[in-house]
């Protein structure tokens, strides 16, 4: 069984495509199995890219966090599997389907960029206390559950610690929550950390929470509602801006894809 390992802005995945069926594989545990880092191949999560249709080009995606749950969103994860289809295919435009939700992808020579679905958004969900300051979180839903916290600076956060405690908050649960650290880095820039669930840690880019970052400081007025660039801890940032015909509540979110190798699974 052949695999990429391939990155969307340092959100790093195994990637598995156009498998033949198989319906005794146990895929949670092979994501856990596969995404150790140390005595896996190493991944925050294991996609898995079916094509359905060529005439249009239709993707059914699934992905699976490192600890074997199963994301309903996952904006690199997309935006790898577009990549992957294109180079395999030559397919430039596709529909991706990810649990339910049809998203757009478009690759272009030195970006690759995909919708995601703006949902519910809630001013000051929940408050914790960060290195002594009482700060609020906002929610916002792009496909999967997001807090977002405005901070002063972003690299002064214990975002592991800080993060894990807000993901498992008795105000979200059951489901529990991604969690994002925010900053202003100039005319429409933000600087961003996130703690994943799923993953459990701190990853280096996250597609659905740059989206949600934009969204909460748009509504706090650090930015317009025109394109905006977040600022990663890979080094590699993301771009944000509202879609032409559903400003309101689609957004596209692109940035760089990096095939890093590929191999075949024992």
């Amino acid at each position: 069984m052949r695999f990429r390992k391939i990155h969307g802005a340092g959100n790093d995945f195994v990637l598995l495509s156009d498998l033949e069926p198989d319906g005794g594989k146990d895929w949670p545990k092979e994501a856990e199995r596969l995404c150790a880092r140390r005595t896996g191949v190493g991944a925050d999560g294991l996609v898995i890219s079916r094509l359905v249709s060529e005439h249009p080009a239709v993707l059914e995606i699934t992905c699976f966090n490192a600890d074997g749950s199963i994301a309903t969103m996952c904006g690199n994860a997309l935006r790898c599997s577009a990549w992957a289809a294109h180079h395999d295919r030559g397919i430039q435009r596709m529909s991706l389907h990810m649990a339910g939700v049809v998203h757009e992808a478009v690759v272009a020579d030195d970006s690759v960029w995909v919708t995601a679905e703006v949902g519910a958004i809630m001013p000051r969900r929940l408050q914790t206390v960060i290195n002594g300051r009482p700060t609020w979180f906002d929610s916002a839903h792009t496909g999967t559950e997001h807090v977002v916290a405005i901070v002063d600076d972003v690299d002064a956060i214990d975002a592991v610690m800080v993060g894990r405690l807000v993901r498992h908050h008795h105000d979200l649960a059951p489901l529990g929550t991604n969690v994002n650290f925010v900053q202003s880095a100039g005319s429409q820039a933000l600087k961003i950390r996130t703690y994943e669930r799923g993953v459990e840690a701190e990853t280096l880019s996250c597609g659905s929470g740059a989206v949600a970052a934009v969204i909460v400081a748009t509504m706090r007025g650090l930015v317009a509602r025109r394109a905006v660039t977040v600022h990663n801890r890979a080094g590699e940032p993301l771009m944000v801006r509202p879609h032409d015909d559903r400003p309101n509540r689609t957004q596209w979110v692109g940035g760089p894809v990096t095939n890093t190798f590929e191999g075949v699974l024992a």
